[in-house]
């Protein structure tokens, strides 16, 4: 599996938002073949999941924006 194939699986999953990512992610961990990673081999499914964990660590418990799944808001902080 090539790196390209790798990245534009991220990225479709990335799409879904912060809070499908994680649940995502907690699937992947469990061994569950996610549509998005199907023609993926195994090797290559383990550093989407690595990826996505790592994206997600940089985030912690926030989520800048929240995707399709979350309403579609922009988060924004204010202060004050």
């Amino acid at each position: 599996m090539g790196r390209q194939q790798i990245d534009d699986c991220v990225e479709q999953l990335c799409l879904k938002g912060c809070v499908a990512v994680r649940e995502e992610i907690k699937l992947l961990t469990q061994g569950v073949v996610l549509p998005e990673i199907r023609d993926l081999d195994e090797v290559a499914r383990k550093a989407v999941r690595r990826e996505l964990e790592a994206i997600m660590a940089v985030y912690g418990d926030a989520c800048p924006i929240e995707r399709e799944s979350d309403g579609w808001q922009e988060k924004t902080t204010t202060t004050g």
